[in-house]
């Protein structure tokens, strides 16, 4: 069996309790703890590590489709995962071109590690302040859209220093939710992906050690690492909108067969199918781009997967639109369910890069300038 197969029959046997738990947890903005547990007792959460250090050894095409396929349960679920996951995707990147990463690997398959991500809020210039002390800094900022943080294990984060020879830096380091001074704040209650438990982290004087700094950057310049995140990210955080705006195609297609075929009804449903195949290819692109891991970092292939990222999310709010459309009234009714998805998939557009932001990015690197700057 391939691991394409193993991933998604692991998703098709849990995905069915992930659909009947998803509206309680959303109507009460509850973390999907009960379905966490669950992935990690299934190994989801090494899925991506290399079978050598103990892992499932996915591809990262594999996982994308596993996190797609999640989607069509719980939306919730699979963007939670998608958080975590593209940060082992970044590090299987990095131990497959030799970087000294293995220890980090070895231990999210051994324990079934839930890191946690506050990258997109960092972005290039990075929140909160870092000031040196002996043997490290002093750590103090808020994180937002720390998905997964009720369960989380270690958060990979960064923050901003000044260095006296270098001037502004960020600094990028892990820091263990156990650590003192660490605080998940109990404030995610928003419109959609509302049991993503994308809870702000605080951390108050929290101290990192100079051997944890994994990364110096310039502050506010684009740094070759990136070119690296965004390649692999982009399609796994894409994943689960993919899947939301499918299920939410399904069930109009669903409402279309059980009337009467009206020519306008039988219209919008060919332009849901127009948008979700617009959806569909741009995410199939992506995850041709990332090449399992095999490519190497640069700023063109960033900027492609970013241009597809803007494509995929204007095309799966398209879908979800038409699908209220054809679905009409009842679709305002939370026991239709499509009213979830359609506050779901609102969170498309907020990932990086927002339109306006790549379409700049874009357009400075059309002219040979930096992509920020």
């Amino acid at each position: 069996m391939t691991t394409a197969n193993r991933f998604l029959d692991i998703v098709a046997k849990l995905g069915p309790r992930f659909a009947e738990r998803a509206a309680a947890a959303d109507l009460e903005g509850r973390f999907v703890s009960d379905n966490y547990a669950e992935l990690k007792q299934e190994r989801l959460m090494s899925a991506l590590v290399p079978s050598e250090l103990g892992g499932g050894g996915a591809s990262h095409g594999d996982i994308c489709q596993a996190l797609r396929a999640l989607a069509h349960h719980c939306g919730s679920t699979a963007l939670a995962l998608s958080m975590h996951t593209h940060l082992v995707a970044a590090t299987v990147w990095r131990h497959k071109h030799g970087q000294p990463v293995e220890a980090l690997l070895r231990k999210v398959a051994a324990s079934e590690l839930v890191l946690v991500s506050t990258g997109a809020g960092d972005w290039v210039d990075s929140v909160g302040k870092a000031e040196r002390v002996p043997g490290g800094y002093r750590v103090t900022a808020v994180k937002r859209f720390g998905s997964g943080s009720p369960v989380g294990d270690m958060m990979i984060t960064s923050a901003p220093t000044e260095d006296p020879e270098r001037g502004a830096e960020v600094l990028v380091f892990p820091v263990p939710l156990s650590a003192p001074g660490v605080t998940v704040r109990n404030d995610w209650d928003t419109l959609g992906m509302r049991a993503t438990g994308s809870h702000s982290i605080e951390l108050a004087d929290v101290f990192v050690a100079d051997e944890a700094i994994s990364l110096r950057r310039p502050r506010g310049q684009w740094h070759p690492s990136w070119n690296v995140v965004v390649t692999v990210a982009v399609p796994i955080f894409m994943a689960p909108y993919i899947g939301v705006a499918e299920r939410a195609a399904v069930m109009a297609r669903e409402v279309v067969a059980r009337r009467a075929p009206e020519p306008i009804l039988l219209q919008s449903l060919g332009e849901l199918g127009n948008a979700l195949t617009v959806a569909q290819m741009a995410f199939r692109e992506m995850i041709e781009i990332a090449a399992n891991f095999d490519f190497t970092p640069n700023t063109e292939d960033a900027n492609r997967q970013l241009i597809r990222k803007t494509i995929a999310a204007n095309a799966v709010i398209a879908t979800v639109n038409k699908a209220v459309e054809v679905v009409g009234g009842g679709a305002l009714f939370r026991s239709a369910g499509i009213e979830r998805l359609w506050r779901d998939i609102q969170g498309a557009q907020f990932h990086p890069l927002p339109e306006k932001k790549q379409l700049a990015f874009s357009g400075r690197v059309a002219l040979g300038l930096p992509p920020v700057g």
